[in-house]
């Protein structure tokens, strides 16, 4: 099969700092082990890694960190709902090792920005969680057609040709195989 380079557009992802990425790191090393090949969480968040120019290095210091010190710090996956100004909804993820402290930051920033916190699934109903790929034309020598019908046979969801690349839409757990077509 070949081989495509997936770019990130400024519009879809910021560039994140490393700190951040170790910390995804760990997270996904405790949920599901330290073997990328068995845990498409952590596989993602290497692809995130390099896609941010991550050294290897560090990338391997992570995962071993995480799978053998017991004793390091835990960190949560935290989600906030609330709704903005003028009531647009709002859903806040979080990744923090102080819960109380992340509360209180959060509710801060919703006050300041004329919001409040919502309850667990007040806002969440409105949304979906969708993987989204973007693929640059100049860099897949891919006939369209053929390029979709792949990404269909590997579980996207929907397939549409931009004026300079491909998006590809998938569910959340169809990402990764989706990714690596």
């Amino acid at each position: 099969m070949p081989t495509l380079n997936i770019r990130r557009s400024a519009t879809t992802l910021p560039r994140e700092n490393f700190t951040v990425i170790g910390r995804e790191i760990a997270v996904a090393v405790k949920e599901g082990g330290a073997d990328p090949a068995n845990n498409s969480k952590l596989r993602d968040v290497i692809a995130k890694a390099k896609a941010n120019n991550m050294p290897n290095d560090t990338i391997d210091r992570g995962i071993k960190k995480a799978a053998g010190d017991a004793a390091s710090v835990n960190y949560e996956v935290l989600t906030y709902e609330g709704y903005g100004p003028s009531g647009v909804a709002i859903i806040v993820d979080t990744l923090t090792d102080n819960k109380n402290r992340t509360a209180a930051n959060v509710r801060s920033a919703f006050t300041k920005g004329s919001g409040n916190v919502g309850t667990p699934g007040s806002v969440s109903y409105m949304f979906d969680k969708k993987g989204q790929i973007i693929i640059d034309k100049e860099e897949c020598g891919m006939d369209p057609d053929e390029l979709m019908m792949l990404a269909l046979d590997a579980g996207a969801e929907d397939f549409a040709e931009e004026e300079d690349s491909y998006e590809v839409i998938t569910a959340p757990e169809d990402f990764s195989a989706v990714r690596e077509l």
